[in-house]
């Protein structure tokens, strides 16, 4: 069972699109948080492709850890369309999406809402 701050944690993290990364401190940022917490709660998630945390890296690019594997992360976001070369994303700042503009767009308080309309089961 995940707990409501792992919950927090996949509601934003099913909000990165496709082609794009945002990291372990922005996510912690938006919830007040470390950036070494959300990286726990993402390695809880049971949903390792409808929730992408593939899509979070380290500040500096570097890919950091993945439940299926770095190696898999990789392929993950190169498939993406995203560059990775020695386990960073090149070019960061061309699919890096900072979370602090799309924050108002999402309501915080109304996780339940975020979590359902990902469609599965949190």
């Amino acid at each position: 069972m995940l707990t409501s701050f792992q919950k927090r944690v996949l509601a934003l993290t099913v909000k990165i699109p496709k082609g794009k990364v945002t990291t372990y401190g922005e996510i912690a940022k938006a919830l007040g948080s470390s950036p070494r917490a959300v990286g726990q709660a993402l390695g809880a998630n049971p949903y390792l492709i409808k929730i992408p945390c593939h899509r979070v890296v380290e500040s500096n690019g570097n890919l950091g850890g993945y439940s299926g594997g770095v190696k898999k992360k990789a392929i993950l976001l190169r498939g993406e369309g995203i560059q990775i070369k020695n386990n960073k994303v090149i070019h960061f700042k061309k699919y890096f999406i900072n979370l602090k503009t799309q924050i108002s767009k999402l309501n915080l308080k109304s996780q339940k809402f975020l979590v359902l309309s990902c469609s599965f089961d949190i």
